[in-house]
């Protein structure tokens, strides 16, 4: 299969200048967290956990988007304060003494362009369709029509864990790349026929165009549903100074309704 990759320099761009500005309280310049996110994570929920924890506290929040492994090296070379990641850290970043704080679980949803007809499909198929040995609609009870596969690099947190717990470390085969976990929503949305994967949470801000597929009878937002990311802070030691009122207004109850709203699961 052809393999093209679409670059998100304009997007990365934007989303690497957004900055938290809302204040009810008059913050001192040292009040200022710099926060490194995941795109997925970021397009999720935090740009409107962000601003109410601005608004809270009165710190300025510089906020940056990166795949997970980016973010968290960030934190290890001192550009950032706080990281969120959709991966966990490595043996060796725990061994330094970073620290993670798991803060959610959000359904690692499969979404397909809203022209298709097929609104269910099972662990085997999606195995099946990502792998290569499913290549038509018709195959999966739905017309006659090549199936478009859509993933992101293989260097974002979501490949990783979908190539890990859904296709159990086979090869994934694919038309076309993003290079971002969530450029892959608005690229399934545009094109006919298409498939992907994407946090469930990132795939709610879309209305129209896009649906999430049942897999075995189960919707993403349903109990028992199989695959989940798992969403954590990373920090270099115990969290301290803002970093920490960060991460305790994103576990606060206030913080917890936010993640709930997106459709996820808060820890």
């Amino acid at each position: 299969m052809n393999r093209s990759i679409l670059r998100g320099s304009a997007l990365c761009a934007f989303l690497l200048s957004v900055c938290a500005v809302v204040s009810a309280v008059p913050a001192t310049a040292a009040d200022v967290l710099r926060y490194s996110g995941s795109a997925q994570i970021l397009e999720a929920f935090s740009y409107e956990r962000v601003p109410a924890f601005t608004q809270k506290t009165g710190v300025k929040v510089d906020v940056g988007a990166y795949t997970s492994a980016i973010a968290v090296e960030r934190v290890v070379n001192g550009l950032a304060d706080v990281a969120s990641t959709a991966q966990r850290l490595t043996p060796a970043q725990a061994a330094s003494g970073y620290v993670e704080t798991m803060f959610c679980r959000d359904p690692l949803a499969v979404i397909v362009n809203a022209e298709c007809p097929v609104t269910d499909i099972t662990n085997q198929q999606i195995q099946a369709v990502f792998s290569g040995k499913i290549t038509n609609w018709k195959d999966l009870g739905g017309p006659d029509k090549k199936i478009l596969v859509i993933v992101p690099s293989d260097q974002t947190a979501a490949y990783g864990n979908f190539h890990r717990d859904v296709m159990a470390g086979n090869p994934i085969k694919a038309d076309i790349i993003t290079s971002t976990s969530t450029m892959v929503i608005e690229t399934t949305r545009r094109m006919p026929w298409s498939i992907s994967f994407t946090a469930q949470g990132a795939a709610r801000l879309i209305t129209h165009g896009l649906k999430k597929l049942r897999i075995n009878g189960i919707a993403p937002d349903e109990a028992g549903y199989p695959y989940f990311q798992e969403y954590s802070f990373v920090t270099r030691g115990t969290p301290t100074g803002v970093a920490k009122r960060f991460i305790e207004f994103c576990l606060s109850t206030e913080g917890k309704e936010i993640i709930r709203k997106k459709g996820m699961i808060p820890s």
